[in-house]
């Protein structure tokens, strides 16, 4: 990093952000078939089948395929897996949470969503932690305005988290700006303080992606150098949409329901 840099944050037209659209609400229908199929007995790779059939009725191009190496459409991540996990043929318990994140290109822009998905009967303390990262996720989306800087957007996150006293953040891990690349600047932090960092300026997208643990925020990468999982094996939860800051507000690009997409 070159001291005293400002990122270069691509900044989009109203058009450009309405290609984004595009590719957003395939990310989010495709997730939403995942959550409505995934059950007990189903592998990881069955998950990943789903996304690729589904790249291939839309014609869509995965974001994350060779993306460095990476070898496969989705990430999941189960139990205290936080992140990057891979397909494999990890066979879902009732009890496990599995956090299923995907990208996908449509006329050379993306969309990138997460959401952490409950198998089964899954415990109080499960159901719990994906609740409040979520929540985390929307406090977040919503102070995604112009004007408002990238410090307001993680103090919103982590005001949420932090407020019943048991949940960790993850640090080493965060949220991204996103449009012809799938990560650009700038880094977008789960944490913060209001009117620090970055000025969010219309046109801008981001990426907003709390990643939150049961217990500790420290991480290890396992030996497959992708895979990321709490230090002290703790649980964590994984949500994620794509927003875009626009004159009427934040635009959910990656949320189907268009109540929601513009809170």
């Amino acid at each position: 990093m070159i001291f005293g840099r400002k990122p270069k944050v691509q900044i989009k037209t109203p058009e450009q952000i309405e290609k984004m659209r595009v590719a957003g609400l395939v990310v989010g229908n495709t997730l939403k078939l995942i959550q409505q199929q995934t059950v007990a007995g189903m592998t990881t790779l069955d998950i990943d089948a789903i996304a690729r059939a589904e790249l291939k009725r839309t014609g869509a191009t995965p974001s994350f395929l060779n993306y460095h190496g990476y070898p496969a459409v989705v990430c999941t991540s189960v139990n205290n897996q936080v992140v990057h996990g891979i397909p494999d043929n990890y066979t879902l318990n009732d009890g496990d949470l599995v956090s299923v994140d995907f990208g996908a290109i449509v006329d050379g822009w993306h969309g990138d969503s997460a959401v952490t998905i409950l198998i089964g009967n899954v415990s109080d303390e499960a159901k719990a932690l994906s609740d409040v990262t979520r929540r985390a996720m929307w406090a977040g989306l919503k102070a995604a305005r112009a004007g408002n800087t990238l410090g307001d957007v993680g103090y919103a996150i982590a005001s949420i988290v932090n407020a019943e006293k048991r949940w960790g953040i993850v640090e080493d891990y965060v949220g991204h700006g996103i449009g012809t690349e799938m990560h650009m600047d700038p880094s977008v932090p789960n944490f913060g303080t209001p009117g620090q960092g970055l000025t969010l300026e219309l046109g801008m997208a981001i990426a907003i992606e709390p990643m939150i643990t049961a217990g500790h925020h420290h991480t290890q990468v396992l030996d497959d150098d992708w895979t990321v999982t709490t230090l002290d094996g703790q649980l964590a939860a994984h949500w994620e949409h794509t927003v875009a800051i626009t004159e009427s507000g934040p635009w959910v690009l990656t949320e189907l329901d268009d109540s929601l997409a513009r809170p």
